[in-house]
Parts: structure tokens; sequence; C-alpha cells
């Protein structure tokens, strides 16, 4: 299979080739349509000067002028009543010419043999040296008739043009032979160092270096690679962090339920430590259900299932009986809760909203400070509706926010151990919004707080 860089020198030099053609074909035609018309009438005006200039001077040497003539870049050829003929100048290639066409310039009649010249595909009519390629005009001179027969002598006007216009023609082609390689190169050597860098990419080098400073195409297709590479890598990284986090999270309680479930067949064990285990023991279990319940449904997101089950109720009602399920742990870590949440109603699917609502508020207690504050209320309007929780918790960076919808992703990776959670809320928070048509926005300062600001339609 050729490479890019031969089809392109290929094209390229076909292009210039059918070009060159073209080009050619509509010269010829602008010569038979215009030029040669013109190059008649301007040599025939030239053949009817001479002609009444030796009229007008008949003591003139006739053959000395027409010698002359022939000096300054003309073709003669003189035939008299008794069909004697001189010749002036360079001698044509081809001298034959009909007699009835002699006949006719001798009694008057003007020959327009340029014009007449048999029409050819190649630009000949110019250049052709023969004797019916010319202009007859009649002449009388002492008393005398005669058909004189006369055509520039294009070697003569044309012969170092005609070198010149050879090199050019030559030295043309092979420079833009040339400058088509060198250029071809210059476009092809991008996109070669592009499939080296994907080939890296295949075996897992997510850090290509690859130059994408051009501005053409190419530049751009450039950059978007080293985008999609540099994505690839966070991604990379994410996924490799989210199965230590998620070992982490599944091998803890496994641990804990083995541990404790060894210490229940002690003997020894009073009723109250048998109650304390089971308990902690059913603590762990919905730990990992919860786990697993976040898992399937960020897996059902994404295959497009058909999740939506709309229906029309009550968001205000909804958000309250969510704040009571938390008021055990806001008490616990002292954390006050204000909410402004009038009456409002939405058409959307309550169990997938309900994973959102509870997603942004365990966040907001989870990552807020002892004593902090947090605020949950609803914004209505004619077109959508807002829902916005706001806290006074750890806050996020500006790096921090640009990923914290990428799976697997978790902000503070140092409290990633002390902090439960996978990175797998707030991707399902996002994915379940944009479900519903909606738009989610998130402003945070680093130290001082976050706020989610959940934008849904308002359907009737």
């Amino acid at each position: 299979m050729k490479s890019l860089y031969s089809k392109f020198v290929i094209i390229t030099l076909l292009m210039m080739f059918c070009s060159s053609m073209i080009a050619f074909v509509i010269a010829n035609i602008h010569y038979q349509a215009i030029l040669k018309p013109y190059n008649d009438e301007k040599n025939t005006d030239v053949a009817l000067n001479v002609a009444s200039f030796l009229q007008n001077n008949p003591d003139i040497n006739m053959t000395a002028y027409f010698h002359n003539l022939a000096e300054t870049g003309y073709q003669v050829y003189i035939v008299s009543e008794k069909d004697e003929v001189q010749t002036f100048g360079a001698p044509f290639r081809n001298h034959e010419i009909r007699d009835d066409i002699k006949e006719q310039v001798l009694n008057g009649k003007i020959y327009h043999g340029i014009a007449n010249f048999p029409h050819s595909i190649f630009i000949v009519g110019f250049f052709a040296n023969e004797l019916k390629n010319s202009i007859g005009v009649p002449l009388q001179w002492n008393g005398e008739q005669y058909a004189l027969f006369m055509r520039p002598n294009i070697k003569f006007l044309f012969n170092e043009f005609r070198i010149f216009l050879s090199w050019l023609l030559l030295l043309m082609i092979i420079f833009s032979v040339i400058m088509v390689i060198i250029s071809t190169k210059f476009l092809v050597t991008p996109i070669a160092k592009l499939t080296d860098a994907t080939k890296s990419l295949a075996k897992g080098n997510f850090a290509v270096e690859i130059d994408y400073t051009r501005k053409d195409e190419i530049g751009n297709l450039t950059r978007n690679f080293y985008d999609m590479a540099k994505k690839l890598g966070q991604l990379d990284s994410m996924r490799k962090e989210f199965i230590s986090n998620i070992s982490h999270d599944i091998q803890s309680p496994l641990a804990n339920i083995e541990g404790y479930t060894s210490l229940l067949e002690k003997d020894t064990l009073t009723n109250e430590q048998k109650e304390q285990y089971i308990q902690i023991i059913k603590g762990e279990t919905k730990r990992l259900s919860n786990l697993t319940k976040q898992l399937l449904l960020l897996a059902s997101l994404d295959q497009q299932e058909d999740l939506l089950n709309k229906r029309h109720y009550s968001l205000t009602t909804q958000l309250k009986d969510l704040i009571r399920q938390y008021y055990w742990i806001l008490e616990e870590k002292e954390i006050m809760l204000t909410f402004s949440l009038p009456p409002s109603h939405i058409n959307g699917d309550r169990v997938l909203l309900e994973a959102v609502w509870d997603n942004l508020l365990n966040n907001a207690i989870k990552y807020n400070k002892i004593g902090g504050t947090i605020d949950i209320k609803i914004e209505q309007s004619e077109a959508s509706m807002k829902v916005i929780f706001q806290d006074t918790g750890v806050g996020m960076t500006k790096e921090e926010l640009e990923h914290i919808f990428d799976r697997f992703y978790r902000a503070d990776t140092s409290r990633t151990r002390s902090v439960e959670g996978t990175g797998l809320g707030l991707a399902i928070v996002h994915s379940i919004v944009q479900m519903h048509g909606g738009t989610i926005s998130v402003n945070s300062v680093k130290g001082e707080g976050t706020t989610f600001i959940i934008e849904l339609p308002v359907d009737d």
C-alpha cells in the first residue's frame, strides 16, 4: 500500500498535469476564436501597406525593398502574371499553394491564409511555416500585376524567446516538483508523528510528546489528540485509584464481617457483646450493599437503559423527608441545616432524583466542618426549577472542580482513607440530571464551602 506521502505527491503532480492540459486547451480555443482572426487582420494591414507603398513609389528598387523587408522579420513570396516567382527572407517549409489562389490574388482579391488555416488541437497555425499560412494581396508596380504573399518569420521573431520559454517551462516543472515534494513532506511529517503517538497510546503510554503549535487543521487534530491522550491518562490514573479505593472499601467491611463472625463463635461472649457484634456486621453488610447499588446504578446509566419513570410529585416533600433521615448525623456533627422549600411539584423520576439529593446532602455533611452550616432551597420560575445545596465545608480548588463529575475521582486525596466514598456519587448525579434534561453547576472556594445548583426543566 502506498504511503500518504507518495499518494500526495502523485496526486499533486497529476493535478499539475491536468491543470496544464486544461489551460492549454483553453489557450488553444482562445487562439482559434480571437487571436488568429486578429493576427490575420494585422498582417493583412501590413501587406496592404507594403503594396500601397510600392504602387505609390514606382521608382523604388522593388528587389532591394523586399530584401530590407525580409531583414526586419518577414517572409515574402511574389508571383507575377507570367508565373515568375521571387522569394525573400527565410524559405517556406512548404511553398505549395493552389493556382486558383494565385489567380484570385492577381485579379485583385485578398487571400486570408492565416484566418483560414485548418484548425488543429494544438496551436500550430501561428507557427506553421507554410505558404498557404500567409496573407496574399494584389500588387501593381511599374505597370505589372503581382500577387504578394507575406507572413512574419516566426523563427526570426521568436527564436530567442522560444529558448527562454523552453528554459522557463523546464525550470518551472523542476522547481514545482521539488516544492511539491518538500511541501508534502512538511504536511505529512506531523501525521507520521501522530501515527507514532497513537501506537504509543495503544501500548498504554499516555504521556505522549507531540508538537501541537500549528494553527491549521493538522494542528487542531494534533491538539485534540493531545487533549484526548491527557484525559485518557487522567482516566487511567483515576481508574487505578478507584480500584485501590474500591478494593479498600470492599476489603475493609469483608474483613470486619469475617472478624466479628469469628468472635460470635466464642462461648464466652455476653449477650450485650453478641448484640454489638451483630450490629457491626449489619452495618458493614449495608455498606457493601450501598456500594453495590451505586455500581449497578452507574452501569445502568451507562447502558442508556430506559430507567426514567417520570411522574408528577411533590419535590418539597421529598427533600423534607430526606432531611429528616439525616437529623441524627447532623446533630452528631453539630451541623446546622436551614432550608427554604416552598411548595413545589416536578415531573421526574422520583427514585433517581432522590439519589441526586441524597448524594448532594451526604457530601455536604461528609465534607463539612464541625459546627458548619448547610442551606437547601428551591427557586422556581416559569421554565425551570433550581435546587441549591450550599455548605460551609472544605471547598475545592479550580483543578478539582474540573474533574468532580469524572467517575472514580475523589477530591482531597489525602483524606480518601478517612472519608468513605468511591468517587461515583457525583458521576451518578451528573448522569441523572442530564437524563432529565437539566444542568448542574458548581461554585466552590477552598476552605470556605461549595454550592451545587441543579436546574431542571418544568414540564407541563
